[in-house]
């Protein structure tokens, strides 16, 4: 049997510098990206509003995590320096990857949503990306017009600091439809990962079966969603089609993986015949192409059986990387997030390597 110590009994300070792989940068109005708006879209919004189509309207969303307010009275993880000052050097973090919550997936105006996702680019670039070299950035899209966001990214990956693409977990169609293949091949041409990050929709409910009553419902559902799109991704070939393509799952929760393997390859056991595109196991694709973020973490209430669910990850342990969810009221303490204090060489696996490897980072 294994020793198993928990973070609450020994917290680690010899954890290593980290990779924080979703950093939520928010502006403190939308006028705050008045600058790299066309006067259009500025007079648009200021009669119209930004309203997307994520659902009901319960709840509101829950304030931040306390000390990450800024004296000023900004909205959290609204200003870079104080960011700096409270986060990046304090924390150790060797990188943060930008993951803005810009509302882009669910606007049904595909040509304001264009608009937004390019102004959110060039925001990103002069706020966030030139005032710390620790930064690097998500390519926000507009997914449900594929032409325009493969263009979006061809204009903004020139720019390295941009690590990859942000897909809405609930797109119109699941993931893996032809629909969305000008995006992916956009990113492969560019070295670029797919993030597909939780609750984002376009109209779409968190669970296969509608809309849930309570956010604990809606707290849990990203999982669902997340599975669904993995089985689309691998069932219709995307990997096959991109083999250089990776997608990154982000608030999604990762401990059904193991499981969601096991029955992926015995279905296709059965039903292989239906897709000859499959050259190999579907576990395969997913060893190879997925990655999955920490945050929410995974916490059984026997801690051990924290390190009994990694040894089932197989290959999937080097596609582990760990996440903050920074600046939200439920986000990840670095030092204390993990149930249980891990192997030296894991622990640089998950805090650093996994993350350094998937997007190119020194």
């Amino acid at each position: 049997m294994v020793a198993v110590e928990t973070q609450r009994e020994l917290r680690t300070p010899t954890r290593p510098a980290f990779i924080d792989c979703d950093f939520h940068p928010q502006w403190d109005s939308p006028k705050d990206l008045y600058p790299y708006l066309p006067k259009r879209w500025i007079e648009h919004i200021e009669v119209f509003g930004l309203r997307g189509r994520a659902g009901g309207t319960y709840p509101r969303f829950l304030d931040d995590k306390a000390g990450t307010w800024p004296p000023s009275g900004r909205r959290a993880a609204s200003e870079p320096a104080f960011v700096r000052e409270t986060f990046l050097d304090p924390e150790r973090v060797a990188y943060a990857i930008l993951g803005p919550l810009s509302g882009v997936g669910g606007l049904g105006n595909l040509d304001l949503a264009a608009a937004w996702a390019s102004a959110v680019n060039d925001w990103q670039t002069a706020e966030w990306l030139d005032f710390d070299p620790r930064f690097r950035a998500s390519i926000q899209v507009a997914v449900e017009d594929p032409p325009h966001a493969a263009a979006e990214i061809r204009r903004v990956a020139g720019d390295r600091r941009f690590v990859q693409v942000q897909f809405p977990g609930r797109p119109q169609e699941p993931m893996g439809r032809r629909k969305y293949w000008p995006i992916y091949e956009a990113c492969e041409e560019y070295g670029l990962a797919i993030m597909s990050h939780a609750f984002g929709s376009h109209g779409q409910p968190i669970t296969g079966t509608g809309w849930p009553s309570y956010y604990l419902d809606d707290h849990v559902g990203p999982a669902q969603a997340m599975q669904a799109n993995i089985i689309s991704l691998v069932v219709e070939g995307v990997f096959e089609h991109f083999p250089g393509l990776r997608l990154v799952s982000v608030e999604n929760g990762f401990g059904w993986l193991p499981s969601l393997c096991w029955r992926l390859d015995t279905s296709w056991h059965l039903l292989k015949l239906e897709v000859p595109h499959l050259t190999r196991l579907p576990s395969d694709y997913i060893h190879e192409h997925v990655y999955l973020s920490t945050q929410p973490m995974e916490e059984p209430n026997r801690p051990r059986y924290f390190l009994q669910l990694l040894e089932h990850f197989g290959p999937s342990i080097d596609r582990l990387v760990f996440a903050t969810d920074y600046p939200h009221w439920d986000a990840d303490d670095p030092d204390e997030a993990l149930p249980v204090k891990l192997p030296a060489d894991l622990q640089r696996k998950l805090y650093f390597e996994n993350a350094a490897r998937l997007y190119n980072l020194a």
